[in-house]
């Protein structure tokens, strides 16, 4: 009896009877009547019971999950559904879903047909990575008459990782392959220098460049031969994440700090694809989460488990610490991305000296971000004097944010300054942009 469930259609039945049977006191001629429809009621209650409760196994359900949730992506959870009853039923399906999502009102309808399956799917969004469990997965099952539920329990226990971002990592490979973004737009640019690596000496044909001629093999094979280059693999570059309490602004449900481990997890998987190393690093009051960079085949998983395990803090960032560890633990010249946030010049004149030892041996980029409600004050029509004085304030912000652009432009260092939802488009753009340069 634990499984049974009395549905409103029951309540409304006896308050149906219970109506006649008042007006049989004033009319008795309906007492008859009355007596009548008690009758039915009861009967059909006893026939809807008997119906969705004579036959076992008569509902299969089955929870599909991914192997792993895709933090701040939508991932879909697939339900299927097969009725073994001989008739159709209307079937409401509850799934108790990790209590991070505070979703109280989870219910899907679904009528099914006799002997048949329906799969059908909802969408989950996880904010924070971690693990989430899943309870029970109910359905109730009305028959034709509705005025019982049976419920079915199911799969009582399913715990699910939420990893960095990889739903997105095809979608970035293709664009990266193209060699442009076409949602951010990138045009070609000059190479700096002949950051080249030799391939092969082949015979001249015309339109090669006279300055590659090989000399001696010319002289050898009398004959005009060149040099042939390919671009440069198997770069090194570090993702350095900060992880201080500056980090832990929330935009759209994620922090700041989630948005780097997000767009780290992208630019790796494009780094590896073109034959770079990548290798990531966090730092607060001490430099932690080290993978060194390689090209290997399991880097990229290496990367994801450690980002999955970077645990935040509330401490002020260390960056004479992270420039020490980056003089002694990365010899060769690298390309350094630094995901943190800087709110005002001064915070980026107190770190200055540290960001400069970094810059004089490794091509830094510094990826700090825009504040999206700012740009919100900023872009709205005021319409009386608060709305002004906001106005103001947001627009000073923006300026600081600006001078902090060039001020680290002033020493060589390059910037990154996106919204934090644009990041992982911007921060592989820049990568993209130093590779096709040939700056590094």
């Amino acid at each position: 009896m634990k499984n049974l469930y009395i549905n409103n259609r029951f309540f409304f039945t006896l308050f149906g009877v219970g109506v006649l049977y008042i007006l049989a006191f004033f009319f008795p001629f309906l007492m008859v009547f009355a007596h009548g429809l008690l009758i039915l009621a009861v009967l059909a209650i006893m026939v809807d019971y008997l119906l969705l409760f004579n036959q076992k196994n008569a509902l299969q359900a089955q929870r599909i999950l991914p192997e792993k949730f895709s933090n701040g992506d939508q991932n879909s959870v697939k339900i299927d559904l097969k009725n073994n009853y001989p008739f159709r039923i209307q079937a409401k399906v509850i799934d108790e879903i990790p209590f991070q999502f505070q979703k109280r009102d989870f219910l899907i309808e679904r009528k099914v047909e006799p002997q048949k399956n329906v799969m059908f799917e909802y969408i989950l969004e996880p904010k924070e990575r971690g693990t989430y469990s899943f309870g029970n997965l109910n359905v109730f099952v009305e028959s034709v008459l509705g005025l019982v539920s049976r419920r079915f329990t199911f799969q009582k226990d399913a715990v699910l990782p939420s990893y960095p971002s990889f739903i997105h990592l095809r979608k970035y490979e293709l664009t990266a392959l193209q060699n442009e973004f076409l949602l951010g737009g990138m045009k070609k640019i000059r190479k700096i220098g002949h950051t080249m690596e030799f391939e092969q000496i082949k015979e001249y044909v015309p339109g090669d460049d006279v300055r590659t001629i090989n000399w001696k093999a010319t002289s050898k094979r009398n004959q005009l031969m060149v040099n042939q280059f390919q671009d440069e693999k198997a770069q090194r570059i570090y993702m350095v994440i900060d992880k201080g309490r500056t980090m832990q602004m929330p935009f759209g449900g994620l922090s700041l700090l989630d948005y780097s481990v997000n767009a780290t997890m992208a630019l790796s998987h494009i780094i590896l694809k073109k034959s770079d190393r990548a290798g990531i690093m966090t730092f607060a009051k001490k430099t932690e989460n080290k993978v060194a960079a390689d090209n290997k085949s399991g880097q990229l998983k290496k990367i994801s488990e450690a980002l999955y395990h970077i645990q935040t803090n509330f401490f002020e960032s260390d960056f004479s610490r992270l420039y020490q560890d980056v003089k002694f633990s990365i010899g060769q010249r690298s390309l350094i991305l630094l995901f943190t946030n800087f709110e005002t010049l001064d915070a980026v004149n107190r770190q200055m000296k540290y960001l400069r030892g970094i810059a004089r041996n490794h091509l830094l980029v510094v990826v700090f971000f825009r504040n999206s409600e700012l740009q919100q004050l900023i872009h709205k029509n005021p319409e009386n004097m608060q709305e002004v004085y906001d106005e103001i304030i947001a627009e000073k912000f923006e300026f600081e944010k600006k001078l902090i652009i060039q001020e680290l432009r002033k020493y060589g260092i390059y910037t990154v300054y996106t919204l934090p939802e644009n990041l992982s488009i911007e921060v592989i753009n820049k990568y993209l942009e130093i590779k096709s340069r040939g700056i590094l």
